[in-house]
């Protein structure tokens, strides 16, 4: 386990599945995610193998995020960890919505930053978000991410096309931060 301030990081089990199901069974939840229809058991199951190959390979990290009290709330992941460059994707969803808002994907970041940076030697972890995700564009930036980008149009929902940002943080801006 990694422990923040407020939440704990442990590897994803075969038992968290119907877990996902639900969440991701929200259009709430599902707004910002790559996933834009409610997945069934058996393609959680299919994920969760899926994921097996790539932890195997160490192409991604994807963690469970706990709070302290053991409440299983959310997942957390690097993807496409790019070894050679020393750069990563990150991607997080908090999928009990009693617990946004309320600092737990915030910290749950920082204490991945935390193990990219320190323990993985990464130089850069980057993500996209769309721009119309407020909460997540501010918990991004208070966790040291700056804007790089935009894509244009990049994603279709709800009837038409939308923008996503861009967002980075380098290891050296983590740094200052932790002083």
């Amino acid at each position: 386990m990694i422990t923040g301030e407020i939440v704990r990081l442990r590897p994803i089990e075969r038992e968290d599945l119907p877990r996902f199901v639900r969440w991701f069974s929200d259009p709430e939840v599902r707004r910002h995610l790559l996933i834009y229809l409610p997945p069934s058991l058996a393609q959680e199951e299919q994920w969760f193998e899926r994921l097996q190959e790539r932890l195997a390979r160490n192409e991604d990290v994807v963690l469970a995020i706990e709070t302290l009290e053991g409440v299983h709330i959310g997942n957390i992941g690097l993807h496409r960890i790019n070894w050679k460059d020393r750069n990563a994707e990150l991607g997080i969803v908090i999928g009990e919505k009693d617990y946004w808002n309320q600092g737990y994907g915030t910290d749950a970041i920082r204490t991945l930053l935390r193990l990219a940076f320190t323990e993985m030697n990464l130089h850069r972890v980057s993500l996209r978000v769309d721009d119309d995700n407020t909460r997540g564009i501010r918990c991004y930036e208070k966790c040291g991410f700056q804007r790089e980008g935009r894509l244009r149009e990049v994603i279709f929902r709800e009837g038409r096309y939308r923008d996503q940002l861009i967002m980075s943080v380098l290891r050296p801006e983590w740094e200052g931060q932790q002083r």
